[in-house]
C-alpha cells in the first residue's frame, strides 16, 4: 500500500509543473547589462563616474561665492539665480554685490537676516580681495584645496572644469558616433565604388596633421568652445568609421540580410532594422574610449593655451598653471590626479563593456566570468 499523502502528490505535482514551465527569455541587452555589472570594477567606475558628473552640474550649488537664499529686511532673495546691487542689501553703489565684502557679509547676517551659503564659499572666477593671504595659496578651511595665482579656488575650477570636459566629450562622443557610422555603414552597406572612393578620401583627410591644423585655427579666429567642438569634431570620427564598415562588410552577406531583401525590403529598412542593430557592439565599446580621447585631446590644447577662453574653468590649464607655479604644489596635483581618476573610470568602463559584449565569454547564464 503507497505511503503518499494527497497532499505530497499535489507537492510533487507542483514541482514538476514547476519543472516544466519554460523559462523566462531574458532580452540581449539585458543579458549584457548583467555581463556589464558582473564586472565589478567597471560597474563601480560606471557608479563613481555618474556620481561625479551629478555632482559638478550641481556645481552653483556646492562651490559659490553667493548665498544660496538670502533673507534681508523680510524679504526672500535668490542670489543664485539673479544678480542684485549692491544697493539691496544696503550699499552705496549701484554695482552688483560682491558677497566676499565683510560689509555686504555682516548686512545680510546680522539684525535678524540670515543667508545659507554653499558647502564651499568661493568660485571659479572670483578673485578674493579681502584675502588674507597672499596667492597662490595652499589649502585651508576656507579654499580646501588653495588658490591659484590669482586667487581662484582651486576646487571650484576644478569642479567646474571637470564639467566642461565632460559635457565637451559626450558631444564630441555622440558627433563621431553620428558621422561615424553614417559613413561607415554607407560604404561597408553598399560597397564597391561608394567603399572604394569613400576609403581614399578618408585615408587623404585622416592623413592631415590635426593637431596642427588645431593650433592654425585657435590662432586665426578666437577660440571659443563653439570652435573647439567643431575643430575635434572634424577628426573624431575617423576611427569609428572604419569599425562600422567591417561590420556592415560582413554583415550584409548573411543569411538574414538575402532573406530581407527577398521580402522586397527597401536598403533604407534592410540598414535600419536588421544590419546596425547588428553592428552596434565596436559602436557601444567605442564610446568611454572615445570619451577619453576627447578629454586628453581638450586637456592638451588648454595646456597649450590654445583650448578655452579664460576665465572658463579646464583641466589642461589648472595644469598649465601648476607649472608656471611650481612651488605653488596643490594646483598641479590637484589637477592631475583629477585628470588621471577621470581617464581610468573611463578605461575600466570600456573594458567591462567590451568584456560584456563579447560572445564569446563564458561562464554563468549572465557571463559572469571566463
Amino acid at each position: 500500500m503507497s505511503s503518499s499523502t494527497p497532499a505530497s502528490n499535489s507537492t510533487a505535482w507542483a514541482a514538476n509543473v514547476a519543472a516544466a514551465a519554460p523559462v523566462a527569455s531574458i532580452s540581449p541587452w539585458r543579458r549584457t547589462w548583467l555581463r556589464f555589472k558582473s564586472q565589478r570594477l567597471g560597474y563601480w567606475s560606471l557608479v563613481i563616474f555618474v556620481t561625479l558628473f551629478v555632482v559638478s552640474l550641481l556645481g552653483e550649488a556646492i562651490c559659490n561665492d553667493k548665498p544660496l537664499v538670502v533673507r534681508y529686511e523680510g524679504h526672500y532673495y535668490f542670489p543664485i539665480v539673479k544678480e542684485y546691487p549692491e544697493a539691496t542689501f544696503g550699499g552705496d553703489f549701484p554695482a552688483k554685490a560682491n558677497y566676499l565684502d565683510p560689509y555686504i557679509r555682516s548686512r545680510i547676517t546680522t539684525n535678524g537676516n540670515f543667508a545659507i551659503y554653499p558647502p564651499n564659499h568661493n568660485y571659479y572666477d572670483t578673485i578674493d580681495y579681502f584675502a588674507s593671504r597672499p596667492f597662490p595659496a595652499p589649502p585651508s578651511p576656507q579654499n580646501w584645496l588653495g588658490t591659484d595665482q590669482f586667487g581662484r579656488d582651486v576646487l571650484s575650477r576644478l569642479l567646474y572644469g571637470f564639467r566642461v570636459s565632460v559635457l565637451m566629450a559626450v558631444a564630441l562622443t555622440l558627433s563621431g558616433v553620428v558621422f561615424g557610422v553614417l559613413t561607415g555603414a554607407l560604404q561597408g552597406f553598399y560597397g564597391g565604388r561608394t567603399d572604394l572612393i569613400g576609403q581614399r578620401l578618408i585615408e587623404i583627410w585622416s592623413s592631415m596633421p590635426d593637431l596642427y591644423l588645431l593650433i592654425i585655427f585657435a590662432s586665426i579666429f578666437e577660440p571659443t568652445l563653439w570652435l573647439l567642438f567643431i575643430l575635434l569634431s572634424m577628426f573624431g570620427w575617423l576611427v569609428l568609421s572604419d569599425y562600422v564598415r567591417a561590420e556592415f562588410l560582413r554583415n550584409r552577406s548573411l543569411d538574414y540580410v538575402k532573406a530581407a531583401r527577398t521580402m522586397g525590403l527597401s536598403n533604407w529598412e534592410i540598414i535600419w532594422r536588421h544590419v546596425l542593430p547588428n553592428s552596434l557592439t565596436p559602436v557601444i565599446t567605442f564610446l568611454p574610449f572615445r570619451m577619453s580621447a576627447a578629454i586628453l585631446s581638450l586637456t592638451s590644447l588648454d595646456f597649450l593655451g590654445l583650448g578655452v577662453p579664460p576665465p572658463t574653468p579646464s583641466l589642461g590649464e589648472l595644469l598649465q598653471e601648476g607649472k608656471n607655479n611650481l612651488d605653488a604644489w596643490w594646483i598641479s596635483i590637484s589637477a592631475f590626479a583629477a585628470l588621471v581618476v577621470t581617464l581610468l573610470l573611463l578605461t575600466f568602463m570600456g573594458d567591462a563593456l567590451r568584456n560584456a559584449l563579447d560572445t564569446r565569454t563564458r561562464g554563468s547564464a549572465f557571463g559572469g566570468g571566463k
